[in-house]
């Protein structure tokens, strides 16, 4: 039986609330019977080609919903025995559908109850009962599990001080940090851009321009201070089977990583507030009002995206959402089309989660080996001084289940000030993040960072349009640098922030080729003729660390420094054959039947060395030579504080 637990979640922390997901029937079923019979539920169905697909639904009489090309199959609502006697047919795979609603908190940590029953669940909002420690989410019988956008983190997130829209301020005002520097009437600026660098791009032209971003999330809400305008090149609202152009966003958090990405907003110092301010925008709305969605409107969103990709130049992709996994990467349908996008040229950016500190929490589809999954940095509410920056403890931490270490990089993603509209889902819930006469709204999560990170993307792409998603990947693993201590050692493990801060300028100058995804052969994974494992392992005591497996070796001994080999790449970035028979040293097995059938769990509670603990002014290495590491690095101790 699956559990309510199993959740899609965009990650952002902002809101009070407690949703609870009521169920809705397919068409055709009614909603009160004395002995209702069982309602159909809906479900993907995947073969060798999508015509195989349709013709495996004619045999049990049932009627195709909807057609996803990009992973060949479709959508339909099934009886059991239906769905019993299609997963009895070789070459036929059945994946429940799995629901999306959104959680989100601020300031108190609120349970999410989560209730369903039917074919497809709506969340509903219910007054928010403030606690003061995380409660642990009910796990009840559901016919269909719940895919959420944002996961609770017990930290405060404050009012902005920092807001990119054009509002003067009062020549007895006192400048905070994050506010701007120089003349009394200076509008509110934000500091990320300046954080990652890129400022100065911006001001030597690079600013995106020529480069499209997808966006697929809860929509895009449209001000004339945003100056998004004509840069919207298209937009499409799937939620629920639909078509038509995206009409705003009730919900606020698609605009809130659009603004982050590519705002074009600017004070009169001509500071802008995104990162790639002039690139175009593709905006798929696959969230609702609440934030609630479903994996097929994911998979169809994603599916228009790559089937637009070359109309529109998409060359970006920002997935600012995920879910726990429940299968190996190559099973998971939105990881197949995620990384169907990535071979077709788009280079995916996906949020790591917002469930760390805890070992073994990236989620779907950010443990996509291929793509770049972003952690979460916070300026610890001091924006112009990064000697005290550290990592989010709300930022997820690999390595996946199947070895492989992500996040790849972290970038800003704390307490982010950024546009929504005040009538938002998310504005109403939660009034006091937004800013005062603005419409300005605060967040803290992996999201936000994740938007960061394609903006930085398309400043790439701008300078160099021929780098395909593995040189982009690459670049930006060589030009970004880890945290380490005074000693110089790692200062956070190599599973928690990659290979370190993002830097847009070294990665716009970068050279490096060759760093990312050796070893991997993405054609061969979609084809299900070969699949892949990373090179983490962990020993007796708990502690995970990074495999000697050069030449092919599948030894289980440590890799000094921890993978981190600055002249020769990134020695964690390879994969091996799965067939290969190197072994975790605890065995990760999934019993048959995982896609979404079997009620498959992983097994949770890693632990992880404590050895480390944070000092303020630990530097982020910023010239070419890195110390060597411990092995293996062990996780930090500290306070949540973002």
């Amino acid at each position: 039986m699956m559990r309510a637990n199993y959740l899609i979640h965009s990650f952002s922390v902002a809101l009070l609330s407690i949703t609870i997901a009521s169920a809705a029937a397919p068409p055709g079923s009614t909603a009160l019977e004395s002995e209702p019979l069982p309602a159909p539920s809906l479900y993907l169905v995947q073969a060798a080609t999508l015509s195989a697909s349709e013709q495996s639904l004619e045999r049990v009489h049932a009627k195709v919903d909807r057609e996803f090309e990009i992973i060949h199959a479709v959508s339909a609502y099934l009886t059991a025995e239906q769905a019993d006697r299609l997963r009895s047919t070789a070459g036929v795979h059945v994946f429940r559908d799995r629901m999306l609603s959104s959680r989100s908190l601020l300031d108190s940590v609120v349970t999410s109850v989560t209730s369903t029953v039917g074919a497809v669940a709506a969340p509903v909002v219910t007054t928010a009962t403030p606690i003061v420690t995380p409660v642990a989410q009910v796990a009840a019988p559901v016919t269909n599990p719940v895919l959420t956008l944002v996961t609770p983190v017990a930290s405060p997130v404050v009012t902005p001080v920092t807001a990119p829209i054009v509002t003067s301020v009062s020549a007895n005002t006192t400048l905070q940090d994050g506010t701007g520097v120089g003349s009394p009437s200076l509008l509110y600026e934000t500091a990320y851009p300046q954080r990652v660098g890129a400022d100065s791009l911006q001001r030597s032209g690079i600013t995106g321009a020529g480069v499209t971003i997808a966006v697929l999330d809860s929509g895009l809400w449209q001000d004339p201070s945003q100056n998004f305008g004509s840069r919207v090149l298209a937009s499409i609202d799937v939620v629920n089977g639909g078509s038509g152009a995206v009409q705003g966003d009730p919900y606020g958090h698609g605009t809130h990583v659009t603004s982050i990405a590519a705002g074009g907003a600017q004070n009169v110092s001509l500071s802008y507030s995104g990162i790639a301010p002039q690139a175009n925008l593709v905006i798929v709305r696959a969230f609702d009002g609440t934030g609630g969605g479903r994996y097929t409107d994911v998979i169809a969103g994603l599916n228009w995206i790559v089937a637009n990709r070359a109309r529109y130049n998409i060359r970006v992709l920002n997935l600012s959402f995920g879910a726990q996994p429940q299968s190996y990467y190559w099973d998971d349908p939105v990881n197949q089309a995620v990384m169907a996008a990535w071979q077709a040229g788009i280079v995916v950016v996906a949020a790591a989660g917002n469930e760390g500190p805890s070992a073994m929490t990236i989620d779907v589809p950010g443990n996509v080996p291929y793509v770049i999954t972003a952690g979460a940095l916070t300026d610890n509410y001091t924006p112009y001084d990064p000697t005290d920056d550290r990592l989010a403890s709300f930022s997820s931490a690999g390595p996946t289940f199947e070895g492989f270490v992500k996040p790849e990089l972290i970038a800003p993603g704390g307490h982010m000030a950024a546009s929504m509209p005040s009538d938002s889902y998310l504005a109403n819930i939660d009034p006091g993040s937004m800013s005062p006469g603005e419409q300005m709204f605060t967040m803290s999560g992996t999201s936000q960072a994740a938007a960061v990170t394609s903006g930085v993307v398309a400043l790439m792409l701008q300078s160099n349009p021929s780098l395909t998603p593995d040189a982009v990947k690459c670049r930006l693993l060589a030009s970004t640098r880890p945290a380490v201590t005074s000693g110089g050692s790692l200062a956070y493990s190599v599973f928690q922030q990659g290979a370190g801060l993002i830097n847009a300028p070294a990665a716009v100058n970068s050279s490096a080729t060759g760093c990312a995804n050796q070893g991997l052969d993405i054609n061969a994974d979609l084809a299900g003729t070969r699949h892949f494992g990373g090179p983490a392992n962990q020993d007796a005591n708990g502690n995970y660390y990074i495999m000697d497996l050069a030449g092919g070796s599948t030894s289980a001994s440590p890799l000094a420094g921890d993978g981190y080999t600055w002249s020769q790449g990134y020695a964690w970035g390879q994969g091996y054959t799965w067939s290969d028979g190197y072994t975790w040293s605890q065995g990760y097995t999934w019993a048959k039947g995982y896609p979404w059938t079997g009620g498959s769990t992983w097994t949770q509670g890693y632990t992880w060395a404590k050895c480390y603990t944070w000092a303020k002014n630990l530097p982020w290495w910023t010239d070419s030579q890195g110390a060597a590491g411990t092995s293996p690095a062990s996780i930090v101790s500290w306070v949540p504080n973002q």
